[in-house]
């Protein structure tokens, strides 16, 4: 089953059962899909849309922060919430270890040797950890491997 019919078929499920938090969560999270598809014209695959999800988390986070910092714990519980319901469509992370061993790997590829190959080794390693990993946490791990 695709992420956007499981999304479709989790916001029924949610309807049925008057879960409005995670409706509203899904429902915003089909929205981000649909615009994106319709602003570029194509249809998003599985790997996109969990782009798409990442975003959306990603933007909650630094709500979060803001809400926090302005005293607004009441908001900030709201965007957590959406953070729990949409982060359960990502798939699952990959380990310290699992990412060191693709960035050896990448490297052992692409032949890099340096700083000035970093960007070379990302356009290889980001369509392979997108979203299964923390692409801060990959560049770092690119820095330290190519300054070693």
């Amino acid at each position: 089953m695709s992420l956007k019919a499981r999304l479709s078929d989790d916001m029924k499920s949610a309807m049925k059962a008057k879960e409005t938090g995670r409706l509203a969560a899904i429902r915003l999270l089909i929205a981000a899909i649909k615009q994106k598809e319709v602003d570029e014209r194509i249809e998003l695959d599985d790997t996109a849309v969990a782009a798409v999800i990442e975003k959306l988390v990603k933007q909650r986070k630094d709500s979060v922060t803001q809400y926090e910092a302005a005293g607004r714990q009441d908001l900030a519980d709201v965007e957590k919430a959406e953070i729990a319901v949409l982060s359960a469509y990502l798939p699952e992370k990959m380990s310290h270890d699992e990412i060191a061993a693709a960035v050896a790997a990448a490297i052992a590829q692409t032949g890099a040797t340096g700083p000035a190959d970093m960007g070379k080794l990302m356009a290889v390693l980001k369509p392979l950890l997108a979203g299964k990993a923390d692409m801060a946490e990959v560049s770092k791990l690119v820095k330290a491997a190519l300054a070693g």
